[in-house]
């Protein structure tokens, strides 16, 4: 098993930034992909970013390409989304996703991802 804690969600105006932190614990590898979703009321879930262990390869939603970061921290099993340039569509509730070993067909879709943390709300709004 593997746990997740996530944090940083908040309100913000937009335009702004926030930064969102997910540590894992548990039966973790040396492979993991971590990932963040997102989800509003009544849609589906919504692919955000990933990023590998190995290489520190990145991925990213074209809604979000060059407005967030995803980085990694390996000694604390960790991951970050730098969200910038905050527009109001990307209010949602994220959730950070974690699996050990996931084929690159596979980062984008949420289904394939074993372990999910609890959510953190980032409302965007003045």
């Amino acid at each position: 098993q593997v746990q997740l804690i996530e944090s940083g969600g908040g309100l913000v105006p937009p335009g702004g930034s926030l930064r969102l932190s997910c540590v894992a614990s548990g039966q973790t590898s040396n492979s993991y992909t971590m990932g963040w979703f997102r989800q509003v009321p009544g849609r589906q879930r919504e692919f955000v970013a990933a990023i590998r262990r190995r290489g520190g390869h990145t991925y990213y939603a074209d809604s979000v390409q060059g407005r967030f970061f995803i980085s990694r921290d390996n000694a604390k099993i960790a991951t970050y989304l730098e969200m910038n340039s905050l527009k109001p569509e990307d209010t949602a509730v994220y959730y950070c996703a974690y699996d050990n070993s996931l084929i690159l067909s596979s980062i984008r879709v949420g289904e394939h991802y074993d372990y999910w943390g609890q959510g953190t709300q980032v409302t965007v709004s003045s």
